[in-house]
């Protein structure tokens, strides 16, 4: 069994585009951050993007709305920052308080500075195989690590298990791509679906994204298979000075040892999210620079 170390592959990328950021000329690039809550996991996430960032010298700033902000002036937030020539790549950190409208916000983000790629238009570009939109970071880091880690996709049996708009869908739409590494054959499991077990007994490369701990066992996955975990979810565990730990949707030490290739959590999917989003920040800042 192969360990597709996340933690490598991300720091390779960001030494990657630190290399690139050096090369820009005039202002470098710049990323909005929105955190609205003070949410645990969210405070964290945008402390690392921050860090990751300033790494590789992309300048960020930290916009932290209070809690009590209506959708109207969320709204008009963004679109202060859609309009602002100064601001290259927006993102507005998930999950948002009730009652804010999470997909709306998503939409309100000009396209062109959607790093997160959730807007429709970059979503769309997806399913039409147009790479000047931005790519999902969570399933782009997927494609990513599977290429680094030459797991090329043609002619095998992909199964996704979930349907989100944040990964499920948008990671088998590049699975199916008619390019280099991808061409896989994709079955999506979701919620209804019957007989999973044996649908993921089949699959050449399994990803799973459906937020359950431990959720797929050692007898649902075929010998030999690629496994790619990018559930993050926290149980229990009194050991631990938090009270809890992180775990992924695979029951990790039952599972590797039937399989070639699996990524870990924590290490594994999480660093390539945060890189796949600087790599989104500096071509945003590369298109505008090019018009």
């Amino acid at each position: 069994m192969e360990l597709i170390k996340g933690n490598e592959i991300a720091t390779s990328i960001i030494a990657e585009l630190k290399a690139e950021v050096a090369t820009i000329e005039g202002r470098k690039p710049c990323l909005a951050l929105v955190r609205v809550g003070e949410d645990p996991a969210s405070v964290s996430y945008v402390k690392k993007k921050e860090k990751t960032a300033a790494e590789i010298d992309v300048d960020s700033r930290i916009i932290l709305p209070p809690v009590t902000i209506s959708q109207a002036e969320l709204e008009a937030l963004i679109d202060e920052l859609n309009a602002d020539e100064t601001v290259d790549g927006i993102l507005v950190q998930s999950p948002l308080p009730a009652p804010l409208d999470e997909l709306a916000i998503f939409r309100r983000v000009s396209p062109d500075k959607d790093v997160d790629g959730f807007h429709t238009i970059n979503l769309g570009k997806v399913a039409q195989e147009d790479s000047s939109g931005f790519v999902s970071c969570t399933p782009a880091g997927v494609m990513e690590l599977l290429a680094r880690s030459d797991v090329d996709l043609r002619g095998k049996h992909v199964v996704v298990l979930g349907r989100s708009l944040i990964v499920g869908k948008p990671v088998a739409l590049l699975a199916l791509q008619k390019k280099a590494g991808a061409n896989g054959t994709v079955t999506i499991c979701h919620s209804a679906t019957t007989n999973l077990a044996q649908i993921t007994q089949m699959a050449d490369v399994l990803i799973a994204a459906i937020g359950r701990p431990h959720f797929v066992t050692a007898d649902m996955v075929k010998p030999g298979a690629v496994i790619i975990d990018v559930g993050i979810n926290r149980i229990p565990d009194a050991t631990r000075k938090s009270g809890n730990r992180l775990v992924g949707d695979i029951d990790f030490d039952a599972v590797s040892p039937k399989v070639s290739k699996i990524t870990p959590v924590p290490g594994g999917i999480g660093p390539m999210t945060v890189a796949m989003l600087m790599k989104n920040t500096v071509k945003a800042r590369q298109l505008r620079a090019t018009g």
